[in-house]
């Protein structure tokens, strides 16, 4: 009789366990938020805190959902971020995970997020430096950022990005073409704080291409 009562307790002690748990979709929403904040609302070291901090997060949340394309995703983009903060020859290291953990949200489901790898593994490779430094690549990052276009032709960030990489470029009009076509990106549900920061950057982007237009 103690025994059963005893498995009864673990029982539920689980199923409790069970219910607690984080979900895919709550782990992906946090990461989300999170990120918003640390990369719109920190600054100075104050930032490079916050990432390193959001980092261990992602760690944590993949090896809990190690299947999930979208965690591996946010992983990619949180390294990915975080390296353009630190800066310096440590950036790569965070560079190199990104773009493995992109590769891997990939190969689980390329069309997780509406694309969102093809977009942010576009976008490292056009910002890391080239051989023998890095990895980057810029005919590799337009072909993965016009994948991401067309599986997401109306998102703000593919549309972003991918002006972003023709101004880099010095391919203006069209730049100016794909930075417009992301400002009238619908607003995404719970992404407000992303969706704000992103259209001031897209704005200040649109100010550097007018100038180099005239």
């Amino acid at each position: 009789m103690k025994s059963f009562k005893l498995a009864i307790a673990i029982a539920a002690f689980l199923f409790a366990s069970l219910t607690l748990a984080e979900t895919e979709l709550e782990a992906v929403k946090h990461l989300q938020r999170e990120w918003a904040i640390a990369n719109y609302q920190l600054v100075g070291g104050s930032q490079k805190v916050g990432f390193a901090a959001l980092v261990a997060q992602a760690d944590q949340k993949v090896a809990a959902h190690p299947q999930s394309a979208e965690l591996y995703i946010w992983r990619g983009i949180i390294k990915s971020t975080y390296a353009g903060v630190k800066g310096g020859l440590g950036a790569l290291k965070y560079a190199k995970a990104a773009k493995a953990d992109l590769e891997k949200a990939l190969e689980l489901d390329a069309e997780a997020l509406k694309g969102s790898a093809y977009t942010s593994l576009g976008t490292l490779y056009f910002n890391v430096p080239g051989w023998p430094v890095g990895f980057g690549d810029d005919d590799k990052a337009e072909q993965l950022l016009k994948k991401a276009l067309s599986i997401n032709p109306d998102g703000i960030d593919p549309n972003y990005f991918y002006g972003d990489y023709l101004r880099s470029e010095k391919r203006y009009a069209e730049a100016k073409f794909y930075m417009e076509k992301a400002l009238q990106a619908k607003p995404r549900a719970g992404r407000e704080l992303a969706d704000e920061g992103r259209r001031k950057e897209i704005q200040k982007a649109l100010l550097n291409i007018e100038k180099r237009l005239n």
